[in-house]
């Protein structure tokens, strides 16, 4: 008789039956094969352990979020903003464990464009023409999503680079510059927040006379839905990349090892969010700068800036990574191209990696604001990615739970009031910060696409 005890019942109606002998654990199977597995004489692209792939999650995450949260917390607040801090960071969390739970169960996804197609299939009763418009459309969010990031990244690298040098040249050349890491975006900010907090008054602050901090458990009087809800999106954005999470699985040595992974990232990027950005905020106000690093006086700015540079270029490099290997695996999917070092394989992973850089590119030159741009990105990409798809995830892996007991029908409540929450995330936080980068433009807070004038604010105008 077939040995019972071997196979794991999902609660979606899928037998996952686990492989054994030398065979990597996460290689189940419900009619369904990973992305990634080497033939004779491919290459072997699951050797990611699970702290490795910690780190991988704080270094996409961490980079650039953190820059914009602290002047998000003087529109909203030190209470407020703290709360919001939590509640995004918690609710990112679980909407990155549902993204994983539903990988487990269906190894063939790479990325979550392939959980909508999958998910779109079992609620049109197998409909190809609506699972195929959901991959479509899915894909195109995703990879424009994260080309954005790229630009944010790109932006605050050149923003670093005009604060280094003075403003040595063009703002729109320093652009093209990429390279690696995590630690000198930590330093960086530690820097800045130790230094904030040696001055009896912030930098930009009238240095002479009474002046006024700004510093409140509140919004300050004034504040619209618009710029408040802007500022909670920035928030938002600033760990809602949990998308970008998910082909990592795909090349990870135990995939469900990927939890933890999940959990020790966020729990670090949450607890330092919230320190770091409340700290610079308590000292500096009003007067606190976006990016974060500008925050305390001209001195500090260049030295902060020029050791975060490496973690600039790594944020840039990754965002460019992850939209580039989504379009590779589209290309070269089901070929033999995509696990062996042909020609083929090299060249259209160089195209995609370099066309999706440069796109970041023009879209930092494009749109020179930097909180404005995060919080964009968390209405447009990562409110449609990371809420709404998560949560239908959920109903797909669930089904029946309407017609269950008391406790199945409250999940499936909350499931769907975490959908509602996702869609108007995305309809009033584009609203929201539509308004705002107008309002921004009117007021003459930014400059124009593609300009050379200084955009680090270490140049007087």
């Amino acid at each position: 008789m077939e040995d019972q005890t071997s196979k794991e019942k999902t609660s979606d109606g899928f037998t996952i039956t686990p492989t054994t002998g030398n065979s990597r654990e996460g290689s189940t199977k419900t009619g369904e094969v990973e992305v990634f597995s080497a033939g004779a004489d491919g290459v072997e692209f699951r050797t990611v352990g699970w702290i490795r792939a910690a780190m991988f999650f704080t270094k996409m995450t961490f980079a650039a979020g953190v820059l914009s949260i602290p002047s998000a917390l003087y529109t909203l607040g030190a209470v407020l903003g703290a709360l919001f801090i939590l509640f995004w960071g918690v609710l990112n969390t679980y909407m990155a464990y549902l993204q994983g739970q539903f990988k487990i169960v269906h190894p063939s996804v790479h990325t979550v464009t392939d959980a909508a197609h999958i998910v779109t299939l079992r609620f049109s009763n197998g409909s190809k023409k609506w699972g195929t418009f959901a991959r479509e459309v899915t894909e195109f969010v995703y990879i424009i999503t994260w080309i954005i990031c790229a630009g944010v990244s790109t932006l605050g690298l050149s923003i670093a680079l005009n604060a280094v040098s003075k403003h040595a040249t063009c703002s729109v050349v320093f652009g093209f510059i990429t390279w690696l890491g995590f630690g000198s975006i930590v330093t960086a900010i530690m820097i800045v927040v130790i230094a904030v907090t040696i001055p009896d008054r912030p930098a930009a602050a009238p240095q002479t006379g009474d002046f006024e901090l700004g510093f409140a458990a509140g919004p300050p009087i004034g504040t619209t839905f618009a710029g408040a809800f802007a500022a909670s999106l920035a928030i938002f954005s600033s760990s809602a990349n949990t998308s970008g999470f998910v082909p990592v699985i795909s090349e990870m040595r135990r995939p469900r090892d990927y939890f933890k992974s999940l959990y020790a990232c966020m729990t670090w990027i949450t607890s330092s969010y919230l320190a770091l950005a409340l700290t610079v905020y308590a000292y500096c106000g009003k007067w606190v700068a976006s990016p974060a690093l500008g925050s305390a006086g001209p001195t500090i700015k260049i030295i902060s800036y020029a050791i975060a540079i490496p973690g600039l270029i790594a944020g840039a490099m990754i965002c460019v990574h992850v939209a580039a290997k989504s379009l590779f695996v589209r290309i070269l999917r089901n070929t033999h191209h995509l696990t062996s070092n042909t020609k083929t394989h090299w060249t259209v992973w160089l195209a995609c990696t370099y066309g999706t850089g440069l796109l970041g590119w023009i879209l930092s030159e494009a749109i020179p604001f930097f909180s404005s741009l995060v919080s964009l990105i968390g209405a447009l990409g990562f409110a449609p990615l990371g809420i709404c798809l998560p949560s239908l995830l959920w109903f797909s892996m669930h089904p029946g739970y309407l017609k269950g007991n008391t406790k199945r029908k409250v999940l499936w409540v909350a499931h769907g009031i975490l959908l509602v929450l996702g869609i108007f995330t995305l309809v009033a936080g584009t609203y929201a910060n539509v308004k705002n980068i107008i309002d921004q433009y009117k007021a003459g807070l930014v400059g124009s696409a593609f300009q050379c004038a200084d955009n680090s604010g270490t140049v007087a105008s």
